[in-house]
């Protein structure tokens, strides 16, 4: 099998723009969708996450019915319904660009599993620190805040290095709604050149490069975070 890789170089057809430069583009979009989509998913995961804990019975139980929402619906389907249904239903965002609807489509999904991932960080801490905190005088709040949130994300670090790349490659899901993101690129690339096989290959290798990078940065967290002795820590 002979691969032909120049024509990467070759015009698209609108005198500008290459299959190369395409690619690119379309990482970035990749990168940008799932960027933007853990900043959210992260932010309310830890939230969502933490309510569980919390001894409030309504205010655990509507944060379990949140993760159980967002993680029993498949992700194709919960962008469809983001896409078409949800704008149908609230016309004001049937202005909002189809970039923003992924996001928070990923966002959500994704926050609901994240926030499993902190409610066992929180839920594997000694009962003690939970109940040392309170001796000394501070609120719930305050305990979550300089107590057991500090240690859960310490704890957390590897399985939300997991989410943080399968985020990327979740992000693939932006092609049914028409973001050339590296999914779409390959799927109209390989039809225009009849070059499958180069451009699965290129695409692929964006996406392990992007995971190893994701996975090297959380590493190098994880061991800057760490507590000697405790998490990660000589014992």
């Amino acid at each position: 099998m002979h691969l032909e890789w120049g024509f990467f170089l070759r015009d698209i057809g609108d005198g500008e723009t290459t299959y190369l430069s395409w690619l690119f583009s379309a990482w970035g979009w990749t990168l940008a969708v799932a960027g933007c989509a853990w900043v959210l998913a992260l932010l309310l995961g830890s939230v969502v996450g933490t309510l569980r804990t919390m001894q409030v019975t309504w205010v655990a139980r509507l944060a379990n019915a949140w993760v159980e929402l967002f993680r029993n619906i498949p992700l194709l389907v919960q962008i469809f319904l983001w896409y078409h249904v949800i704008p149908s239903l609230i016309p004001p965002l049937r202005d909002v660009p189809s970039f923003v609807l992924v996001v928070f489509g990923l966002g959500l999904f994704t926050s609901s599993r994240v926030a499993e991932q902190v409610r066992a960080g929180i839920q594997s801490l000694p009962h003690g620190q939970r109940h040392a905190g309170m001796a000394l005088g501070l609120t719930t709040a305050q305990t979550y805040r300089y107590v057991l949130l500090p240690m859960a994300f310490r704890i957390v670090i590897p399985p939300l290095t997991s989410e943080a790349m399968n985020i990327i490659k979740n992000s693939s899901v932006a092609f049914a709604v028409s973001i050339s993101e590296l999914t779409l690129f390959a799927m109209q690339a390989q039809e225009e050149t009849s070059r499958g096989v180069e451009v699965y290959l290129a695409v692929t290798t964006l996406y392990i490069i992007t995971a190893m990078t994701i996975n090297r940065l959380m590493a190098l967290i994880e061991k800057r975070v760490r507590v000697p002795g405790y998490v990660g820590g000589d014992r």
